[in-house]
């Protein structure tokens, strides 16, 4: 999970100029349905892992960053 959180945390703070928060939603959902899809084959749960993967389990529980949060604070990241 540092592996992933340091990549995204470091693409966030390179493209962080503009008008970031759409983008950065698309990511924080493509990134939890592909950590949720590994954690199903992981785990060999069937389906696509909603119900035994929350997004309160992958932040709270596993670390994920959420890069919409990130962006809170900035006024040239809304769009």
């Amino acid at each position: 999970m540092n592996r992933l959180n340091r990549k995204l945390a470091g693409w966030a703070n390179y493209f962080c100029l503009g008008p970031v928060s759409p983008a950065y939603k698309a990511i924080d959902i493509h990134v939890k349905q592909r950590l949720r899809r590994w954690l199903c084959k992981k785990h060999k749960v069937q389906g696509k892992g909603f119900r035994r993967f929350p997004d309160q389990y992958l932040y709270a529980q596993l670390g994920l960053i959420n890069l919409p949060k990130r962006t809170h604070d900035l006024p040239w990241a809304k769009a």
